[in-house]
């Protein structure tokens, strides 16, 4: 099992936040030519994505696509230990998330939940005890035609994804097809940091010569 340090199960899934905000259910089909709105995975940092519970080290980063390849049952990721997969996404740039697929397995293969967390690198199974920024609650999809609507306000400046998969419909392992984003993205600067350098007060001593006495001396 690849990356699973910390996969606790006591009290992590304790505080869902089922509260304010969270998306139980609320899913869009997807209109049929969605290649240009689903291209964010060209703004994924691949090499750095990490998959924890996953059976087959790397796996978690083939589900990470194009749109015309979704349907590819070739590539998947399958939990290992239990249902549970963790993923952390990097991007390469700054992503206003609007709409989130997911082609899961067969039958009870498939994911039940999906909690979606926002800039928080490197979770572990222990960090999802924490609320997360919008939960959805997810139904078989295996052709990708339902599309899960992030809030877009909370999802409008992402650098970094955590998508936690808790459970599915009743197998012992989960498998993830492909996971898609819908959204726009705003190219990250790279630029080095300018230093200014700004004088907050005059100081004495760069201004002595014109400092004059009350009888027009200079004062040294």
């Amino acid at each position: 099992m690849s990356g699973c340090g910390g996969h606790g199960h006591g009290g992590g899934h304790d505080g869902h936040g089922h509260g304010g905000g969270c998306s139980h259910g609320g899913h869009d089909e997807v209109p049929a030519d969605m290649g240009i709105a689903y291209s964010l995975y060209t703004r994924i940092d691949t090499m750095n994505v990490e998959c924890l519970n996953e059976s087959v080290d790397g796996a978690g980063k083939l589900v990470f696509k194009p749109w015309e390849e979704r349907l590819n049952l070739d590539k998947f990721v399958e939990s290992d230990a239990d249902e549970e997969l963790l993923f952390n996404i990097p991007f390469t740039d700054n992503i206003k998330l609007k709409g989130i697929v997911v082609i899961g397995g067969e039958n009870g293969f498939h994911p039940s939940k999906m909690r979606v967390f926002k800039n928080r690198p490197h979770m572990t199974f222990d960090d999802t005890g924490v609320k997360a920024e919008q939960e959805f609650e997810l139904h078989p999809d295996p052709s990708g035609t339902l599309e899960y609507g992030t809030k877009i306000v909370t999802f409008s400046s992402v650098t970094h994804l955590t998508l936690h998969f808790p459970s599915n419909f009743g197998e012992d392992t989960t498998k993830i097809y492909y996971i898609g984003f819908r959204g726009e993205y705003t190219k990250a600067h790279r630029h080095g940091v300018t230093i200014c350098q700004y004088e907050t007060s005059p100081q004495f001593m760069d201004h002595k010569d014109k400092v004059m006495d009350s009888v027009g001396n200079p004062i040294m």
